[in-house]
This record gives structure tokens, C-alpha cells and sequence, in this order.
């Protein structure tokens, strides 16, 4: 059997999937079992802390809330916009019936029309549910940013807590589906630059997508200040009740003196 440099998609590239692919079933794994291990956990108990704070002051003080959900709604705003853009213009390359551009000799794999057709849809597939994903994420965080705004009314945390949740978890596919689209990209030059970057972005994903550091209880820093200040005004008390009896001792000592005084 002759080798063929054609083999080498059919190798590494399956491989290199596959390898994306566990990571993400594994990382899904952890976050539904043990979501204080990962990032995306710890960042969604930060966004719950966060809704229960921000619906304990006034609708007409949480000017700070809906900022902080703009500029995630203008990130992912433009997030999308990449994606839409990407994939206008890979459309339009897989609409063009010449790919002289990557069947050169410098391709190190298999250069068929066909194949580079299944790259261009393969890419335009990741882009469009990147797309999907941040237009859901900013659908999410516009229906809390509504919910949170709502002035003279009793909002149900959970239903804050869902929709910012669920911008989250869809602004997190949308990256992966960007990374899906990276990875891809590189197939575009050869399965071995394929397979190294999937093997690479795995690396660096398990080191950035875990969390060690302990879930934190997020106290509310009044109470805390009110308890402080509390022990301070005890302490004074104490401190002054001693004085007290110091000079009510003192005052009894010199009267001793001057009843001894008196009676010598």
C-alpha cells in the first residue's frame, strides 16, 4: 500500500475533532457536576450574587446593573457582527467555483475541490452558530435589562437570575463556536497545523476554563460595616463603664482619707 498525503486528513483531522469534542463533553461534565471547578461555574454564582444585590436597591438606583449589561450586550453585539461578516465572505468564496488559493503545493494534505468544500461549510457552520448564539445572548440580556429596570414592581430574582444565566451560557458557546472556527481555519493549510492547534487550544482551554479558588459567599458589606461599628460602640461602652469605676473607686478611697482625717 502506497502512502498518500490524502491520508492525513482522514487521520488527523478526525483525531483533531475529536479531541476539541471530548474536551468540551468533559468540561460539560464538570460544570454540571462539579460547576465550582470551572470558570463558567464560578461565574455564574458571581451573576447570582449579583442579580439578589442589584434588586435590593431601587429600580431608580440600579443605573450601575444596566450599564454593566450594555457592555456585554455591545460585546456580543459585535461578536455577531464578526460572525455575520465571516460568513457573508465565506459564503461567497464557496460561491466562487475557483479555489486556486489553497490547492497550491503548499498544502500538505488532500487538495480536491470537494474537500476544500466541506472546509468552507465546515467553517461557515462554526461562524453561523457563533452568530445564533451572541444574537440569543444579547436577546437574553436585553430581557433583563428590562426586567431589572422595571420600576414600582415585584420581580422574581429567579427570573432575573435565568435570562443573565442564559446570556452567559450562550456568550460562552458563541466563543467555543469561534474556536471551533479557529481550529478549522488552520485545516485550510493542512491537517497537521489542524491537528496541532487542536491539541494546543485543548491545553490552553483545560488551564483557563478551571477554577481553584473557593466559591465566595459575597456578604453584604453593610451588615458587615453595621457589626464592626456595633462592636466599636460595645467597646466604648465597656471602656467608659471602667472608667466609671475607677473614679467611682478613686472618689471612695479619698473619702476614707478624709473621714480618717477627720476622726485623727
Amino acid at each position: 500500500m502506497v502512502w498518500k498525503k490524502e491520508y492525513l486528513d482522514l487521520i488527523l483531522v478526525p483525531t483533531g475533532l475529536l479531541i476539541m469534542l471530548g474536551y468540551h463533553l468533559f468540561l460539560l461534565y464538570r460544570y454540571l457536576r462539579h460547576p465550582e471547578t470551572t470558570v463558567i461555574g464560578n461565574e455564574n454564582h458571581c451573576r447570582k450574587a449579583w442579580v439578589e444585590r442589584m434588586l435590593q436597591i431601587d429600580a431608580k438606583d440600579r443605573g450601575m446593573s444596566l450599564a454593566v449589561i450594555s457592555s456585554t450586550t455591545t460585546a456580543a453585539n459585535f461578536l455577531a457582527s464578526t460572525s455575520l461578516a465571516l460568513s457573508s465572505l465565506i459564503g461567497a468564496w464557496i460561491g466562487n467555483s475557483s479555489h486556486n488559493v489553497f490547492t497550491s503545493s503548499i498544502t500538505y494534505g488532500d487538495t480536491s475541490p470537494t474537500l476544500v468544500s466541506v472546509k468552507y461549510v465546515s467553517i461557515l457552520a462554526c461562524f453561523l452558530l457563533a452568530l445564533a448564539s451572541f444574537l440569543h445572548c444579547i436577546r437574553d440580556f436585553v430581557h433583563a435589562n428590562f426586567l431589572i429596570s422595571m420600576p414600582d414592581s415585584d420581580i422574581p430574582q429567579e427570573h432575573v437570575e435565568k435570562a443573565v444565566i442564559s446570556g452567559g451560557l450562550f456568550w460562552t458557546l458563541g466563543l467555543r463556536a469561534i474556536y471551533f472556527a479557529t481550529t478549522l481555519l488552520l485545516w485550510i493549510f493542512g491537517p497537521i497545523p489542524m491537528f496541532v492547534c487542536s491539541v494546543t487550544m485543548v491545553l490552553v482551554l483545560h488551564r483557563l476554563d478551571s477554577n481553584s479558588t473557593p466559591l465566595h459567599q459575597f456578604r453584604p458589606v453593610g451588615r458587615r460595616d453595621n457589626m464592626i461599628r456595633k462592636i466599636d460602640e460595645e467597646k466604648h461602652r465597656i471602656e467608659r463603664a471602667n472608667d466609671m469605676k475607677k473614679d467611682h473607686t478613686c472618689m471612695e478611697a479619698q473619702l476614707k482619707n478624709h473621714q480618717k482625717q477627720v476622726r485623727g
